[in-house]
């Protein structure tokens, strides 16, 4: 495995890679999540190619880029574990150079859920993205569906760009008692972490009650709502029900709808989402 941390440096390591590539894109700490996605890009292409980036683009100014978890070591020991060929982990300023001053904005879908409380964010998601995708050079790229937003924002933007690539949307991966795997889940104290279960059973509530013929996307959420407020840590941020393609509300719940929702437990602020009629 070859671990390269420039732009010039990839660029020719990238030369010697002739035939299909497999990029997963990360910040770093790796989980099982990222660990499934490696595994599908090296079974499905000739090379593997990871990024490890903490893109301070994407964080708000109160938000945790100085403290986000990080565990370089760790995460190319894991990388070289899963075969991976080709490491690109640059710093900060390799991606965005004295004077840098050009944004990707995809409008539309990063205007509702995660782009209505975390202004910015999008743009700085699709902008890094963008330019992975020009500095990586995949056939495929692949993202979990636990982010379900940054998934729709990433393949519009491919669309809209005519990007020269596929990208492959990878189940979301659970711990064993359901809680889906993030970085960010090291921040929550043990009693925290108890409470945080409610997040995939509500989700489960809300695909029970689909699938007991319930189509009033208020009376899914509202029984979301009951059962996720018992847990006294829990603060709701949204619970969504929408069309998965652009994220527009639904009153009646048709076939597709992505159910999503972001709460915070203490200071930890985690999403998760499932599909219903998938």
């Amino acid at each position: 495995m070859k671990v390269v941390t420039t732009i010039a440096e990839y660029k020719d390591a990238r030369r010697q890679l002739q035939g299909s590539v497999g990029f997963v894109p990360t910040m770093g700490y790796l989980h099982e999540g990222h660990l499934t996605l490696a595994r599908r890009a090296r079974k499905e292409n000739d090379f593997l190619v990871a990024s490890i980036f903490v893109n301070p683009a994407q964080f708000g100014p109160k938000e945790d880029f100085a403290t986000y978890p990080r565990d370089p070591d760790r995460d190319l020991r894991l990388l070289e574990e899963e075969g991976t060929d080709l490491v690109f982990m640059p710093v900060p300023e390799e991606v965005y150079p004295a004077g840098y001053s050009t944004w990707v904005d995809v409008e539309k879908v990063t205007e509702r859920l995660e782009g209505a409380v975390r202004p910015g964010h999008f743009r700085g998601v699709a902008t890094v993205v963008c330019k992975l995708f020009n500095i990586v050079e995949p056939t495929r790229a692949y993202f979990g569906q636990k982010d379900a937003q940054q998934v729709v924002v990433v393949s519009k933007m491919v669309v809209d760009l005519n990007m020269n690539l596929e990208i492959v949307i990878v189940p979301t991966v659970r711990e064993p008692d359901g809680l889906a795997m993030s970085s960010r889940n090291v921040y929550l104290n043990p009693q925290e972490r108890q409470s945080a279960l409610v997040l995939w059973k509500s989700l489960e509530r809300a695909g029970e009650l689909w699938l007991g013929g319930e189509r009033r996307a208020d009376a899914i959420r509202s029984a979301m709502v009951a059962m996720i407020e018992k847990e006294q840590s829990a603060d709701i941020e949204y619970i969504s029900i929408a069309r998965p393609d652009t994220l527009e509300e639904m009153e009646e719940v048709r076939n597709p709808a992505l159910v999503s929702l972001a709460v915070r437990f203490g200071k930890t602020r985690l999403i998760d989402n499932t599909i219903l009629g998938t």
